[in-house]
This record gives C-alpha cells, sequence and structure tokens, in this order.
C-alpha cells in the first residue's frame, strides 16, 4: 500500500488534490481511500489531507503516520507543523519550492516544483493566495511514476470543469520542470 500525506494551507488546495489523486488511481484500476484532517478551519491555517492507494482492498482508514510520500504545497508550513514526521527511510518528500532538492540538506528523496510560479503564471487563484494543487499532481506523477498523467489530467478535467484546461497545463508545466534530488 502506498500511502501519501498531503500538507498545505486552507485555501491551496490539499484537500482537493488528495481527492484528485485518489481519482487518477482509482481511473487507473487501484483501490483508493482519501479523506481530509482540519485543526481550525478557515482559509490561511494548516490542513492536511491523505490518500491510500493500493491493489487490494484498503480497510486502514486511520490517519497516515508512516507516509511513503509527503506532498507539501507550501513550505512556509514547514515552520510550524513537522511534514516528515514518521517518515520510513527511502520517503520520498515533494515540495512546492524554488530551490533545487539538493540546496535544502534533507535526509530523504526530494523533488522541487515552483507551483507557485506556474500558478501565478497561469492566472489560477491570485499572486496572494495561487491555486497550486494541480500543478503539485503532475510534480507527484513525475517525481513518484506511481500515477500516470493519462489519469491525472482526466482526474484533473473531471473534478475542475471550469478551469480544466488551465489546471491540466499547470500539471503538464509542473511534470515538465520538476527537480528531482536522488
Amino acid at each position: 500500500m502506498l500511502e501519501v500525506r498531503f500538507h498545505g494551507r486552507g485555501g491551496q488546495g490539499a484537500v482537493t488534490a488528495s481527492k484528485m489523486l485518489a481519482l487518477a488511481s482509482f481511473m487507473s484500476g487501484e483501490y483508493v481511500i482519501s479523506f481530509p484532517f482540519f485543526g481550525t478551519e478557515r482559509r490561511g491555517a494548516p490542513v492536511t489531507a491523505f490518500t491510500r492507494i493500493d491493489t487490494t482492498p484498503i480497510l486502514l482508514k486511520t490517519q497516515v503516520y508512516n507516509p511513503d510520500v509527503v506532498v507539501v504545497l507550501d513550505s512556509k508550513v514547514m515552520e510550524t507543523v513537522d511534514v516528515t514526521a514518521g517518515m520510513k527511510p527511502g520517503s520520498s518528500l515533494i515540495l512546492n519550492s524554488p530551490e533545487a532538492p539538493e540546496d535544502l540538506g534533507l535526509p530523504y528523496h526530494v523533488a522541487t516544483v515552483d507551483a507557485t510560479r506556474i500558478a501565478t503564471d497561469l492566472g489560477l487563484g491570485n499572486r496572494t493566495n495561487p491555486i497550486i494543487n494541480t500543478a503539485m499532481l503532475g510534480a507527484f506523477s513525475k517525481s513518484t511514476g506511481v500515477v500516470d498523467m493519462t489519469q491525472i489530467r482526466e482526474a484533473i478535467s473531471e473534478m475542475s470543469p471550469s478551469k480544466a484546461d488551465v489546471n491540466v497545463s499547470a500539471a503538464e508545466k509542473a511534470y515538465s520542470s520538476v527537480r528531482m534530488g536522488w
């Protein structure tokens, strides 16, 4: 079973990204489960969401405590939340960051993508609150190989029909620009 934990801030789309990943994996024929965990439910507050993917039915309904992959939509959340808690050796960390993975000095497989720039350039959200979830899914697809971009595109199109083309474009740009430190 692959366990994924998303960290972000309210309004960035972490919960939606978790659901889109689950949908894309389901479209690939996998069993999935996705759910959020909220503290204070307000824009800007830390948010955590979870996705499990497996080839057999998933009976586990708890939070993800030992993730295989952690996706961080806002690197500033790392100042207040230990996003690496419970990460196993060999786990992957996918960060929204303009920095190169090797410059971060983290003891994990690290991939970075400047999802904020991608979202801002494409007009997803606004400059103070860009919506970066679809870009992070493109980075997830490329850096893990778990879900093909074909299913990512389909899931984005199904879950964001009003701006499907722009969101798919964000995922594709992130897929082609993600930097992997392994």
